[in-house]
């Protein structure tokens, strides 16, 4: 599938947690199917943050920023 917003860039797929997420490597846009979107919200509420003290990030991540770190 080709990006709805570039005119020729291709789709990638990527399975974050069991949510296949297609986006575009190009202008980073992110497209979900029906119903992934009420999945990822549904997940993050049961989901706690992770604490990643042993990285040097400076922030807690959570299950979207996960899900959307590409």
């Amino acid at each position: 599938m080709e990006c709805p917003t570039c005119d020729d860039a291709k789709l990638l797929k990527a399975d974050r947690n069991g949510i296949e997420i297609d986006y575009c490597p190009k202008c980073r846009g992110i497209w979900l199917d029906r119903g992934e979107l009420a999945k990822i919200i549904e997940r993050s509420h049961t989901q706690p943050a992770k604490d990643e003290t042993s990285e040097p990030r400076k922030h807690k991540r959570n299950l979207i920023t996960e899900l959307f770190d590409f």
